[in-house]
């Protein structure tokens, strides 16, 4: 008699918890806006919920399950970034140096490619700069298309709370963006 080789919690992880690995890489390099960062803090995610999926109750939604654990493992991440000062080895940066000093660093990762060629420095640099509570909701409900219910589930507060700082996150983006639009032909500038 053949024995499977994974258990029902592998089973059910992989039939419900999987399928939802792309939307959270893309979240994730939105949040990140650093392609190996984002696989780090999915993966992160993917063992948080694997490590605690006996307190998923099953049939409620996934997707706010994964993305909150994926959230707070961003929070802590960035806490934690914030108290350490960065350290870089000396020999690392003159090797990085005398590698690329007479080229160019180029990605062959199409979707990084098209991520960054969709949205310019300018726009990057305005989500970025965007308060954490009106970033998350702009980039679910903007960039990735969540209704308002998803999103108010993903960051547990009222569809009325996401709605407000959907409101303010996109006055805060347009008054960053004003000259970017205009230079870019966007916006006619009022004589």
């Amino acid at each position: 008699m053949a024995r499977s080789l994974t258990s029902p919690k592998q089973e059910a992880f992989q039939r419900e918890a999987l399928p939802h690995m792309d939307f959270l890489y893309n979240y994730a390099l939105r949040m990140t806006f650093n392609q190996a960062d984002a696989e780090d803090l999915v993966q992160e995610t993917y063992l948080k919920a694997f490590r605690f999926w006996e307190s998923y109750e099953q049939g409620t939604n996934i997707r706010a399950w994964l993305f909150r654990i994926m959230k707070n493992a961003y929070i802590n991440r960035y806490r934690k970034e914030k108290k350490e000062p960065e350290t870089v080895e000396y020999q690392e940066v003159e090797n990085f140096y005398n590698s690329v000093r007479g080229g160019t660093v180029e990605t062959s990762d199409s979707q990084e490619t098209i991520y960054n060629n969709l949205l310019d420095d300018d726009v990057a640099a305005a989500i970025a700069s965007l308060p954490a509570d009106f970033r998350t909701v702009v980039i679910l409900c903007d960039l990735e298309g969540l209704s308002y219910e998803e999103v108010a589930e993903f960051v547990e507060c009222p569809i009325g709370t996401v709605r407000s700082r959907l409101h303010r996150g996109r006055n805060l983006l347009r008054s960053k963006l004003t000259e970017y639009a205009k230079k870019r032909g966007f916006v006619e500038e009022r004589k």
